[in-house]
């Protein structure tokens, strides 16, 4: 007997959008508190001394093993949105992936040595698999197919994402590094960074307790069941072949992920070379006070916060002139954005080298710090083009995906910062080696020239869109 939901989602609104999406919102924000509180000391952990309280890995290494965990994390979202489409429906995968993220950062936040870590970063990247995609799934699933409100309401969605990931590393680094750390003066002799981790681990629960206990009464039935179970009057679509429009659509899905890898290799270098860089020369004081490295990571979601609102109610306005613009030219905007971002990346590295009298490769000195506004710049550049991309991503997926497929497609979504991991954390590795200018202007030239190829590529993307870009 097949598996229909006979209960919608409540039907009131808030700001005209379902009341559901904002369950959402916050089960999002405290998934993202929990994992970008253990990202942004990530790092830290890996390369610190062990009389640090930290792993003892050298940099280059470091910086490696954080970009293979953060890209696997955004491998498993293919299984988990195949094992959601085909057996266990989204929101059962929401449940075990978080409960299972709940987990790992409680292990890491155990201190039972080097085991626990391993442990705690690889259930990670398990529960990650089942939450990340189905919980995007559910979101474009409250509205119908052609809804204009689609665009923003993923741009609501994306805020609760960047307020978890911006009280995170305040919270979780405030913990870290100053309230558990044991210092001399500014200097810290030993972090505590398993409150950091225990921390998140909390965040996690209060978000699985919420969604747990609310999902039925706001979501009603949406997500229960699994989409190609789906049929007869609910999802006709489940058993029949793919059209050519759809083959067309996934081509057209293909395409962007591989274009926006090169956004992600060089937007993800927040987390290891930017943070690397920021530790030792960029001048973290404001006054008399020492802003610790990980608070750096809120930068980011705090203009996501103040400019987020601005962008949702311009893709809504856009949409409903008839002026919108194509996804492939918000996404090339982006990229664009980003390049900005590292150019001024670049002015930070030649101010050092001014002060020192040196060539922007030579000026190793630690002492000679950076003016900390080219870090905010670059930040907020970065943030106004990951506006125009990453919402934008999550939007086109149900947009353009057939209905049995929409999980998996997630997946596939998140195989382009899979790949972008993994790589950042090799660019990241070669900066002692090639320097952080050559570093920065690479990355800058890469994401600028995949940019203007995309753009260039904008009018038959939209043509295959049949309709729905």
């Amino acid at each position: 007997m097949s598996e229909i939901a006979v209960q919608p989602p409540n039907p009131k609104t808030l700001f005209g959008h379902p009341i559901g999406l904002y369950l959402l919102f916050l089960t999002e924000m405290w998934e993202r508190f929990s994992y970008y509180g253990m990202r942004g000391l990530l790092t830290l952990f890996l390369s610190k001394a062990v009389i640090e309280g930290g792993m003892g890995f050298d940099k280059a290494n470091a910086t490696l093993i954080y970009g293979y965990f953060t890209g696997f994390v955004y491998l498993t979202p293919i299984i988990g949105g195949w094992i959601a489409d085909n057996f266990i429906g989204q929101r059962r995968a929401i449940l075990i992936g978080g409960i299972t993220m709940m987990i790992a950062q409680f292990s890491l936040g155990s201190g039972l040595g080097n085991v626990s870590v391993y442990a705690g970063l690889l259930l990670l990247i398990i529960g990650n698999g089942f939450f990340k995609p189905n919980i995007s799934t559910i979101v474009g699933a409250l509205y119908p197919q052609a809804d204009p409100r689609r665009d923003s309401a993923f741009t609501i969605f994306y805020m609760g994402i960047n307020l978890g990931a911006f009280l995170a590393p305040l919270v979780c680094g405030f913990l870290a590094e100053d309230m558990f750390a044991v210092k001399e003066g500014d200097t810290i002799i030993s972090y505590g960074f398993k409150y950091g981790f225990l921390a998140a681990g909390v965040g996690m629960m209060f978000g699985q307790i919420m969604f747990s206990t609310l999902s039925q009464r706001f979501l009603g039935d949406v997500g229960k069941a699994p989409s190609v179970k789906k049929k007869d009057k609910d999802n006709p679509e489940a058993e029949i072949p793919l059209t050519k429009e759809e083959t067309d659509r996934l081509k057209v899905i293909f395409i962007v992920v591989t274009f926006v890898t090169f956004f992600w290799a060089g937007f993800e270098q927040a987390g290891s070379s930017l943070t690397l860089y920021t530790d030792e020369f960029i001048d973290r004081h404001i006054g008399s006070f020492l802003v610790p490295t990980s608070w750096f990571q809120s930068v980011n979601p705090l203009f996501i916060l103040l400019v987020g609102p601005l962008f949702s109610a311009l893709w809504l306005g856009l949409a409903k002139s008839g002026k919108d613009l194509s996804i492939p030219v918000k996404m090339s905007l982006g990229m664009f954005l980003l390049g900005i971002g590292f150019f001024l990346m670049i002015g930070a590295v030649y101010e050092r080298a001014m002060i020192a009298g040196m060539g922007p490769q030579d000026a190793i000195d630690a002492s000679i710090k950076a003016n900390i506004w080219w870090l905010i710049g670059a930040y907020f550049f970065h943030t106004i083009g990951e506006l125009c991309l990453s919402p934008i991503g999550l939007s086109m997926i149900t947009k353009l995906s057939p209905i049995k497929l929409v999980s998996l497609l997630y997946g596939v979504w998140f195989l382009s910062p899979f790949v972008a991991q993994i790589a950042g954390g090799y660019i990241a590795a070669y900066v002692e080696e090639l320097g952080a200018f050559n570093i920065f202007a690479l990355i800058a030239g890469f994401v600028i020239l995949a940019g203007i190829i995309l753009w260039s590529m904008s009018g038959m993307l939209v043509r295959w869109m049949h309709g729905r870009g």
